[in-house]
């Protein structure tokens, strides 16, 4: 049994491999080619290379490639026309350039700039709401109010506990 998993396993390692007729005749010119596949985005499975997809067009892709490699073109000039061909999405690992830094700094600056408007908000904010001391009239007020009249309600939580609301609703 152990033996029969291991042959399917084999002719599955074969069958994945490719068509041998697909392949180029001179093996450095196949393990570039191979190489190139493993930098290219399949179109259609987005998170794929070309050598991992199975997708059609992945294999017209890795057929493009073979083709630009027989007639003699460098990786650079391979990679140069499919990004003309398919945008430069097609690259795995695209280049440095100002429009990538700005979509991968876009975010950071943007949480960066936020915590900055909030930090700033919270600091403006004491300012803006004015508070002021009570006047005798409020403080009496508040003491009538909590039965408190010699004012230490100024040091009670703004929410007291469920055991301090009971004792006062016995009062």
């Amino acid at each position: 049994m152990r033996r029969l998993l291991l042959a399917l396993a084999a002719l599955a390692c074969i069958a994945a491999a490719g068509d041998p007729s697909e392949r180029l005749a001179d093996p450095a010119q196949e393990a570039r080619a191979r190489a190139l596949y493993r930098e290219i985005r399949c179109v259609v499975c987005q998170n794929e290379s070309i050598d991992d997809s199975e997708a059609e067009v992945a294999g017209l892709i890795r057929q493009s490639v073979r083709e630009q490699i027989r007639a003699g073109r460098t990786d650079a000039e391979v990679r140069a026309y499919l990004v003309d061909r398919y945008g430069e999405f097609v690259l795995l690992k695209p280049a440095l350039s100002p429009a990538n830094l700005l979509l991968w700094g876009a975010p950071a600056a943007l949480l960066v700039l936020a915590g900055g408007l909030l930090m700033w908000r919270a600091r403006r904010a004491p300012a803006q709401i004015g508070a002021e001391p009570l006047t005798e009239e409020e403080e009496a007020r508040i003491a009538a109010l909590t039965g408190d009249p010699e004012g230490r309600h100024r040091f009670a939580p703004s929410s007291p506990s469920k055991s301090v609301r009971r004792s006062r609703r016995k009062q």
